[in-house]
């Protein structure tokens, strides 16, 4: 089970991205900088959070326009 979601620098849920079974290896995702609602997001600084059965990353990055 793998979760990959993005938030705002206030917590709130900005996108999710991943909520599904993946098989275990490498993968890839590009980010639109859309929301869940498909609109454009502003620039500025966001936090992924991935999360798999007992592991959980929280990453910070950049969205430029």
């Amino acid at each position: 089970k793998v979760n990959l979601e993005v938030f705002d620098v206030t917590g709130k849920l900005i996108r999710k991205l991943i909520d599904n079974t993946m098989n275990a290896g490498r993968h890839e995702l590009f980010w639109d900088g859309k929301d869940n609602f498909g609109n454009n997001v502003n620039s500025g600084i966001y936090f992924y959070q991935l999360l798999t059965g007992s592991n959980s990353i929280t990453k910070k990055m950049t969205l430029l326009r």
